[in-house]
């Protein structure tokens, strides 16, 4: 939820919604696996990296907390437990480069931060952009870069736009907690003569089946996340116009974690070996990688 955020089905609901596609393969399925990085991606145990994790971090393990309910970032395959997807499968990269465990938890995107503030979690992957205000409470190592897309039902019957005044006085439905929901709806609304009917819901799921149903007009999302949806709609969705206001996915970490600089190494080590582009590629999502990660790159 990017400074953004949600989108998509969870099971039966998204099969549902899918039509005939089985939303957890990607586009290239038959030459990579669903659960994890592709069996071709040269990924491999960085033991210098490893040696460095906390003594706590190597007998637990890493516990992941991320909205499963967003696709391809991350949702469940057909099974209802395995958690796939882009993110999932760098979740899990990472772990192999650092040789520890990693477990991903669905988890309310609104209640990620709060967890890691609080020790729940180690780590919090759910397409969050890295901003200035969520840097107050946690750090971000960056991996991915996206925008904004409008999601509207095919055709555009009501010729929206992504920029301008054209969602005035219309029903738009946004996650909560996104920056959709906190940000972009907010500083559009200030410019608005009819205001914006903004529809939220606690998943991607509410925000798909809103716009499929009728129950709003379009829905902003990330922009990976809305070319997804649209294209798992058996053309009922389609994307209105360019994304915008592009800026980068981090990793959310406890501020002054020991995590955060030797995730920002795993990624880079992630990167020479070709692993970090075998993972964006598997799910047709290369034009979001990052040249360098950061450590909170907003500030």
């Amino acid at each position: 939820m990017s400074a953004l955020r949600p989108l998509v089905l969870l099971g039966s609901a998204t099969l549902l919604l899918a039509g005939c596609a089985d939303p957890s393969q990607p586009a290239d399925a038959s030459s990579s696996t669903s659960s994890g990085a592709s069996a071709a991606a040269p990924i491999a145990k960085n033991a210098a990296l490893a040696a460095k994790l906390p003594a706590a971090v190597k007998a637990s393990g890493i516990t992941v907390a991320s909205d499963v309910s967003y696709p391809p970032m991350d949702f469940f395959a057909s099974d209802n437990k395995t958690v796939v997807g882009a993110e999932a499968d760098l979740d899990r990269a990472l772990g192999t480069v650092l040789g520890v465990k990693v477990t991903i938890v669905n988890v309310p995107f609104d209640s990620i931060l709060p967890g890691l503030q609080s020790g729940k979690y180690q780590l919090g992957v759910s397409s969050f952009t890295d901003t200035a205000e969520r840097e107050k409470v946690v750090d971000f190592v960056t991996y991915f870069d996206a925008g904004t897309s409008l999601l509207v039902p095919a055709g555009n019957p009501k010729a929206l736009k992504p920029g301008g005044d054209s969602l005035c006085g219309r029903a738009v439905a946004v996650a909560k907690g996104s920056t959709q929901a906190l940000v972009d709806l907010p500083a559009r609304a200030r410019t608005c003569k009819t205001p914006i009917k903004v529809s939220t819901f606690p998943d991607g799921t509410g925000v798909n089946l809103a716009v499929t149903s009728g129950r709003a007009d379009a829905a902003l999302a990330d922009s990976p996340v809305a070319a997804y949806a649209a294209k798992q709609s058996g053309g009922k969705l389609e994307i209105a116009g360019d994304s915008y206001g592009n800026a980068p996915f981090g990793i959310a970490v406890p501020k002054n974690s020991e995590l955060t600089g030797l995730l920002k190494t795993a990624l880079e080590d992630l990167k020479a070996s070709g692993g970090y582009q075998q993972v964006l590629a598997k799910w047709g999502l290369q034009s979001g990688a990052l040249d360098k990660f950061e450590i909170n790159a907003a500030s």
